[in-house]
């Protein structure tokens, strides 16, 4: 895959702790900020529970039209932890216990600690590639382009770095942020403008709250540096020309 070609992936983050609220989803942060460092552009995150046929109809969806998915959660000892049994019925594969993964699992654990609970954690696809943990023993897998990895934030950001490898990316994502004490409704316009003369420069603006005061942070995101040296020149002359005061955040 050349340097230049668009990489998309897409963020499957699987459990009902998530859709419940029990637990606040931290991963697609780790995953998107990660993929951007290397080229891949996330397009799509979606966040599914913990059933089956929603899992195979997602996975099987999400891996024709995105070079990379993503999934996080459901590959625990638990009985809800289904996901590695939905991934080999999605790509049609016998679920298995993977003997790399038990030998890996079987050194980690304390003679009489490997019980049937933890065995869960080595059956996967058949012939799945492993995705090595330092933390806690237990490995990911991926089956040709999708990627599964636990649900616990820790655990998946010892993880992900280890598949830079596996992934071929393109130009890495580069940004820049500039904050400023108004309201959208005063830039918009004009903001609207830049953009359709910078095309191959994503700007979007995010209203936050500081101090007791209202503001607006503008991100610019594109491969080029001196294309949002571009855009950012021109919003710094709309600023000056609005009298609008930069803020740091």
């Amino acid at each position: 895959m050349t340097k230049s070609t668009k990489v998309n992936a897409a963020i499957l983050i699987i459990g009902n702790e998530i859709l419940s609220g029990r637990t606040k989803d931290t991963n697609t942060s780790t995953i998107a900020l990660w993929l951007n460092s290397i080229g891949v552009i996330v397009q799509e995150v979606r966040v599914i529970p913990d059933k089956e046929n929603i899992i195979v109809e997602t996975v099987n969806k999400l891996r024709k039209t995105n070079n990379y998915v993503f999934t996080t959660g459901g590959i625990g000892p638990t009985h809800d932890d289904i996901t590695a049994k939905s991934i080999s019925k999605s790509f049609g594969l016998n679920y298995e216990i993977h003997k790399e993964a038990f030998k890996i699992l079987e050194s980690y654990y304390k003679p009489g600690e490997f019980n049937e609970g933890r065995q869960k954690m080595a059956w996967m696809p058949k012939d799945a590639n492993l995705i090595l943990n330092p933390t806690s023993g237990a490995p990911g897998f991926s089956v040709e382009n999708v990627f599964c990895l636990p649900g616990v934030p820790s655990i998946l950001k010892s993880m992900i770095g280890g598949l830079k490898n596996e992934i071929a990316g393109g130009k890495p994502i580069l940004s820049h942020t500039i904050s400023l004490r108004t309201v959208e409704s005063e830039i918009a316009s004009s903001l609207t403008e830049i953009q359709n003369n910078n095309k191959e420069v994503e700007i979007g603006s995010y209203p936050f709250f500081q101090a007791g005061k209202l503001g607006v942070s503008i991100v610019m995101r594109s491969e080029d540096q001196s294309k949002i040296d571009v855009c950012s020149s021109k919003i710094l002359e709309l600023i000056n020309k609005k009298k609008i005061k930069v803020v740091n955040r």
